[in-house]
């Protein structure tokens, strides 16, 4: 008997796993995949550390978390400035003095602001759909060339069937500051995300291939408490219904060539085009292999957003009213689960940066532990 069986060897099974060993409990880590780190996966190709299911730039205001998580890797400098490309316009996010410049040919601050500030009175009253809050946050032209057609791929639905709250806040800055993410600490692991996990993960029992709802009956008998970190309503066996998700396809290349974008993210605004966006995996690391050489050649993934199925991986929840209602519906039965922990973002329905997730993670271990975070 195991104190507990943790299911996914993702971020937030990953960082309970390590703070139960902390605590002197007796920990399995399984995962049906043959590796461990969940989506945030890296393998080495060609050099380069690739991020096999999708890019993942660590980020947060956080202290608490940076100092915990800072012990498991060191981190670079890595600055997140993706650019935007509308029909061969390129555009600088987010969006700033330079995208504003580009788009009005405004050189001011008040310049920029006056412009949006006409462009946002085509809304009166409360933004309805997230067209509307959008257009009131930015104004028409940034919307039409910047927001829809990504949004709409992203989502696959029209702007105006989305719910306001997706697009709360867009960040508009009157600056020349393109650094996407406005958090005191940010970075990508030194030797990738899952030397990260690895290390989290060091001194713990892990068995990979394993899938845990194919033989529920077997692993929960080998443990106290369970830690499950699946979607939750196929841990229901769906009894409900099927909650939403959006998931990605990456069409990866490797190419002979040391250059082919010079930024890891190139997002493809327009709607026409099938794919969201490039990423470029060795610009996460400044093109260097880890003994600082330049590395001859470069990978790069197409992103193609689509609704989630059975056989596909699960990315996003889709937080709309109607899935936001039958998790609550799954969360009262989760409720009644004495042994199982539901956590992340697929066992708590809930679109989770990293930062937030190791939080969480924290947080469980600290009330079901009685550990302080180490």
């Amino acid at each position: 008997m195991y104190d507990y069986l943790v299911v996914g060897s993702g971020l937030y099974g990953a960082v309970f796993a390590q703070q139960a060993k902390v605590a002197g409990k007796s920990v399995l880590v399984i995962d049906k995949r043959p590796n461990i780190a969940g989506n945030v996966y890296t393998e080495k190709v060609e050099g380069i550390n690739f991020h096999k299911y999708g890019a993942h730039i660590f980020h947060t205001n956080n202290t608490k978390v940076w100092n915990y998580i800072t012990q498991f890797a060191m981190f670079n400098r890595f600055t997140n400035s993706p650019v935007a490309n509308y029909k061969g316009e390129l555009y600088s996010m987010p969006f700033n003095m330079y995208t504003f410049n580009k788009m009005w040919g405004v050189v001011t601050p008040e310049e920029a602001a006056a412009k949006i500030e006409e462009q946002k009175k085509e809304i009166t009253g409360e933004p309805q759909n997230l067209e509307e809050q959008a257009i009131s946050l930015v104004g028409r032209d940034i919307y039409e060339k910047l927001v829809k057609g990504y949004t709409e791929k992203q989502w696959g639905r029209d702007c105006k069937e989305l719910p306001a709250f997706i697009i709360k806040r867009l960040p508009v800055r009157f600056t020349f500051d393109n650094n996407y993410f406005n958090a005191l600490y940010q970075g990508i692991p030194v030797g990738g995300y899952t030397k990260m996990v690895a290390n989290l993960l060091d001194g713990i029992e892990v068995r990979l291939s394993e899938d845990y709802l194919a033989d529920k009956a077997k692993w929960d008998g080998m443990a106290e408490k369970v830690v499950y970190t699946g979607t939750i309503d196929a841990y229901f066996e769906y009894c409900l219904g099927n909650l939403e998700y959006r998931s990605v396809r990456f069409d990866n290349e490797v190419l002979n060539m040391p250059n082919f974008q010079g930024n890891v993210a190139v997002n493809y605004t327009d709607r026409e085009t099938p794919w969201t966006r490039i990423i470029e995996h060795k610009w996460f690391e400044f093109g260097k292999d880890e003994n600082g050489n330049d590395l001859p050649k470069t990978i790069i993934s197409r992103e193609y957003s689509s609704e989630w199925k059975s056989g596909d991986e699960p990315y996003y929840p889709v937080n709309d009213e109607k899935n936001g209602e039958l998790y609550k519906k799954y969360r009262a039965l989760a409720d009644k689960e004495e042994k199982i922990i539901f956590g992340g973002r697929l066992g708590e329905y809930k679109y989770y940066d990293m930062d937030a997730v190791i939080a969480s993670a924290l947080d469980m271990a600290e009330r079901e532990l009685g550990v302080k975070r180490k």
